[in-house]
């Protein structure tokens, strides 16, 4: 029997929206979205066979439907971390009676699915990754500063009006004014964010002309996050980088799909990743850019394959 159910789960300083889709009796596949502060779409909840899968998915902490949004609760942002997400996860997890689920990820969900099976390995059939990132300094870094290099035009203005105070980068100058108490301010650095996303992105085979989000509130969400754990690399410190620890999950089946054309993360992360991780596989889909209809295939499969693997109740493999 399938259907659709949602929800919510209470953990501490918020309430965590979850929405799940196909047979509950199915192998159960986590989708982690994208951002941090995207939200979640509509289209990963049929991406799966319904009559097989039962096919998760939440709103991070601070966007969506997860109550408070960020920009409404300025002073939960410090306590809005990797840490935090993951423990968010496991409390939807216990919420639905998962014993161990597939992992699945796209771009900021890449990051957080590699970090929650780093920290809960046991609870993870496999892993399978969409426009992989780690949200180390260094991608940061290029995705902020370097691509400048081929949209100068563009990163002059980014940077000149990121009003940088002495020893800044501009990513933290822009988290410093998106969380700070002006927020004509803010709402001005959020514009100013949306451009360059906008920007570092337009070399992708399915970009779209014009702003990445045309409401304010999802705009402000949005580059409040995204800024927010950026210029905290992640929340993850020395010692838990992910790509230090992913020979960690060495016998977990791992899956590792990537544009060719991704500007904005370059295939080097997907493949230092593939070359640490014994057994992981690797896919560069040579049409797409951050995502895109062939890399969506290749999730897809990829996740059948994994499944595929799983014992059955009888003790044989599916």
């Amino acid at each position: 029997m399938t259907g659709e159910t949602a929800g919510w789960v209470r953990v501490s300083g918020a309430k965590i929206y979850w929405e799940t889709a196909g047979n509950p009796a199915g192998t159960p596949v986590l989708y982690l979205h994208g951002g941090p502060g995207a939200g979640l779409g509509q289209g990963y909840r049929t991406r799966h066979d319904a009559s097989k899968f039962w096919t998760i998915g939440l709103h991070q902490r601070g966007c969506g439907k997860s109550v408070p949004t960020v920009q409404d609760d300025l002073g939960s942002l410090p306590a809005n971390t990797t840490q935090a997400l993951i423990e968010d996860i496991e409390a939807v997890r216990r919420t639905l009676g998962i014993d161990k689920w597939i992992v699945t990820g796209a771009s900021w969900g890449s990051t957080l699915a590699l970090a929650y099976a780093l920290q809960h390995r046991g609870r993870v059939h496999g892993v399978a990754l969409m426009a992989v990132t780690t949200t180390s300094r260094d991608e940061v870094q290029w995705i902020t500063e370097g691509v400048g290099r081929i949209f100068p035009e563009a990163w002059a203005e980014f940077s000149s009006q990121a009003k940088l105070r002495p020893g800044e980068r501009v990513v933290d100058a822009y988290a410093r004014r998106l969380a700070g108490p002006d927020r004509e301010d803010a709402e001005a650095a959020a514009l100013g964010w949306d451009r360059w996303e906008s920007t570092h992105i337009s070399l992708d085979p399915l970009w779209q002309p014009g702003p990445m989000f045309d409401d304010d509130r999802k705009r402000m969400t949005f580059a409040i996050l995204v800024t927010h754990y950026w210029s905290h690399d992640a929340f993850l410190p020395d010692g838990q980088a992910i790509m230090e620890r992913v020979h960690e999950l060495n016998g977990i089946p791992g899956y590792l799909i990537h544009g060719r054309k991704d500007v904005s993360g370059p295939v080097i992360t997907p493949w230092t990743l593939h070359q640490r991780w014994e057994g992981s596989r690797l896919t560069v889909v040579e049409n797409d850019g951050h995502g895109g209809p062939e890399s969506l295939a290749a999730l897809v499969d990829a996740v059948e394959d994994i499944a595929a693997g799983l014992p059955r109740a009888d003790g044989q493999e599916a």
